[in-house]
This record gives structure tokens, sequence and C-alpha cells, in this order.
């Protein structure tokens, strides 16, 4: 083969992510010159302190100065595995306009400002990657861009947090309520210290917001995606799903309506007959429908040293695959449609509530009149659980525009005879 030559890279941190792509490059080098027609080195590791040991890692790669590795034209590829949003935007902005290829697994950033990074990345000519930033090691991104570039998508929806997934699981097969089974995730440290992100949907949100505009050719931001989390479903609530033959689940969902892109992430329940209905623990899984594709669905570890390692690596690969090749920055921002992100009431839903109401006759006719009154229609009702004067009433509507249904509840909350709206759920249909 003659005299390999070397692609340089450096990485931005060397956390549980980025030690596991310097560990799979190094596993991996033996292979390089069949894979890639090179070797991929990376020679300078950016961390907040040099003097810490990270195991498998050469400590004389390590420098505390990002202007250190700009400064170096050897470097053809940035590896930014920090998080958060700054500083990564500044050194990503200026990898790009200095000529660099970027891989990232920052979804906060590209949430946010994608549009910014991947116009930039154009501008100059530069591949800029983010496989690893969505559901982990499961290749979304770059099937979304190139293997059914040829689609018309009208949804993609999915698990895409392993934490709330693994928590409802848990839920469900064992009758936890939320705080054993956030407990015990914690134990097993699937749910970081502070879980806010997580179990409220907004972990979940921001990768809703990259794939929808991925998959509809129009830029949706973090701050278009409505996001409701897990904390208040109860053990009661699953009981009524099994019931119904279905299971809760923290769905992102995303639909190209025609009118307008809807976008949320809600606890939803979903037919047990659903694919996404067995994805169990810390898996993850996105469903997509194409008007040519019909139903896809990818499914795996959604996140992890390895898992989302992998992602990233398999993104450094791609770039040096494009070095080689002379076609850097052939795939840019793929937003090239200006369609409309619909706010939240105009999105419409099936819903499931779970109320506490006097027990005497009259009372679900009332109900079942204010809901005529405001264009909603009941598609079922179970009545248990009877409580002193009190019985547990579940109600399932059918489609409705979520402000006529907020309309209903405002009405319903000042009725007496309802003693509690206990829950609010969405019905995936």
């Amino acid at each position: 083969m003659g005299e390999i030559p070397v692609i340089k890279a450096a990485l931005l941190g060397a956390g549980t992510v980025g030690g596991g792509v310097f560990e799979i490059l190094s596993r991996q080098r033996e292979e390089m010159p069949r894979k890639l027609g090179a070797y991929v080195e990376i020679t300078k590791v950016l961390v907040r302190n040099k003097g810490k040991e990270r195991p498998g890692m050469d400590s004389s790669l390590f420098t505390e100065d990002w202007k250190e590795i700009l400064a170096d034209r050897e470097i053809q590829i940035v590896i930014e595995l920090m998080g958060g949003i700054e500083p990564a935007k500044t050194y990503i902005l200026e990898a790009l306009r200095s000529g660099r290829h970027v891989v990232t697994a920052n979804k906060d950033l590209l949430a946010d400002y994608g549009r910014e990074l991947l116009d930039t990345a154009q501008e100059h000519g530069c591949d800029l990657m983010f496989e690893a930033a969505v559901a982990g090691g499961i290749p979304i991104i770059r099937p979304l861009k190139q293997c059914l570039a040829a689609n018309h998508i009208t949804e993609v929806m999915g698990i895409v947090n392993g934490t709330t997934n693994y928590i409802l699981t848990r839920m469900t097969e064992d009758r936890m309520e939320f705080s054993e089974a956030l407990a015990l995730a914690s134990k097993l440290g699937y749910a970081e210290a502070d879980p806010t992100a997580d179990v409220e949907g907004y972990d979940a949100g921001r990768k809703v917001a990259i794939m929808a505009s991925i998959a509809f050719n129009s830029r949706v931001t973090f701050g278009d995606v409505f996001t409701e989390g897990i904390t208040k479903i109860t053990a009661a609530d699953i009981a009524y799903a099994d019931e119904l033959n279905m299971v809760i689940k923290l769905l992102g969902v995303a639909k190209n309506a025609g009118d307008g892109i809807e976008a949320g992430v809600y606890p939803m329940l979903i037919p047990r007959e659903h694919p996404l209905a067995s994805v169990q623990d810390a898996f993850n899984a996105v469903f997509i429908h194409g008007d040519a594709v019909d139903d896809a669905m990818f499914l795996g570890r959604g996140a992890g040293r390895f898992p989302t390692g992998s992602a990233a690596a398999g993104d450094i690969f791609e770039v040096v695959r494009n070095i080689r090749a002379g076609s850097t920055g052939k795939i840019g921002c793929t937003c090239y449609k200006n369609l409309r992100v619909k706010p939240a009431d105009e999105a419409s839903h099936r819903y499931f509530l779970r109320l506490q109401v006097e027990d005497r006759p009259g009372v679900l006719a009332g109900i079942a009149s204010v809901f005529g009154n405001n264009n909603v229609s009941i598609a079922q009702v179970i009545q248990k659980n009877k409580h002193g004067e009190f019985a547990e009433l579940a109600v399932i509507t059918e489609q409705v525009l979520e402000r006529h249904f907020k309309d209903s509840l405002l009405v319903l909350g000042e009725m007496s005879m309802i003693k509690e709206i206990s829950t609010i759920l969405r019905v995936y249909a």
C-alpha cells in the first residue's frame, strides 16, 4: 500500500465519551489503512486539569490551552465532546473558520445554534458531523440525511432518553412509584445527580429539535418543542395503561402535518402492538414514516461511553474518507424549507384523564356535556375504585385540538362534582 498517511485530530474533553472515542480509535488502528486508507491519530487532548490521571491516555497529549490546538496547522479534525454551550460554541466556530472539520456530540448546542454552525461549516467547505448528538450509538442522523433523503418524511418519533425509559420500565414491570424507580436509576448510574433534564423531557426535546430539522428540511429549535416530563406518572396510571393494553412511554414526536410542524415530548399511552412499546430499560428507538420507505425503526443503546463513542468514531471515519476523496463539505445544512412550527395549542391528540368525582347520578352526563360544548368527543369511559363518596373515572377522548381540550379542563376544574383531576396523558394515535 506504500506509505500510509496520517490524519491528525484533537479531542476536546476526556470524560466518559471522550475516553470511549480514544479507546475505540486505539482498537481500530490496525484496520484503519483498509477502512480509511489512512491512520487517525489524536495528537492533542484539551482537558481542564493536565495533572489528572486518565487511564489509557498519554499525559503528553494533554493541554489546557485551546489556542495551542488552534495554532497547530497539522490538526485537521476537532472532536468536541465537552458538552454545554460555551466555550464549545466558540471552539467549534473557530475550528470551522480555520478550515478544520468538526465532529461533535453536543445536542444542546445543535438544538439552538445548529443553523449558525452548519452555515459556517458550509462557508468554509468543512464537514460538521453530529451523529453522536442523538440516540447514542443508534445511527439516525446520517440515515435521515442520506439513506432516507429520497423520502418525504411525515413523522419521526421515538424513545430518545434512556433514563426515563428505564424508570418507566421499572414502574411497569415492578409496579414501582416514580420516586422508587428514580432512586433505583440513580443507584445503578442511569440517572444523573441532577436528573431534571431527563425527567422533565428537556434532553429528549433537544434531540427532537435536531431530528425534526433534518427530517422535514426546516429549522426547528429547542424552544419550538413543547416538553412535559414523567414526574407526575403514578403506579395507578401504569395500571390503567395495562388494563387498556397499552404502556406509558416518554415519546418525542415530530409531525409534518401539512399546515405546519408539530413537535413535542410527552409521556404517552401507546398500544402494546406498536414497535416502540417493547423498547425496555435504557434502550432507545426512533420510528420514522416516509412516503417511500413507509415505516422504519432504529433500535439500540442511546447513551454511554462506547455506544456514543461508536457514533462519534463513525463520524471521524467519515470525515477521514471525505478528506482522502477531496469531498469534504458535500452535505451541509439541509434546512432549505421554512415551514411554520405550530404552537402547542394547535396540535391535536387523543387524551386520557383520570378524575375523582362524586359518586351520584348525572356526573358523567355533566362531564360529557362540558366536553361536547368544547368540541371534544369521548371514545371510552371506565368507572371503578370507589372511595367513600367519590369514584374514580377514566376518560379517553377522540382526536382533539389541544386548545379545545384545555378549554374543557378550565370548566371541569370549576365543577364541584369533580374533586380532582388526577392525571392527564396524551394517547398516541
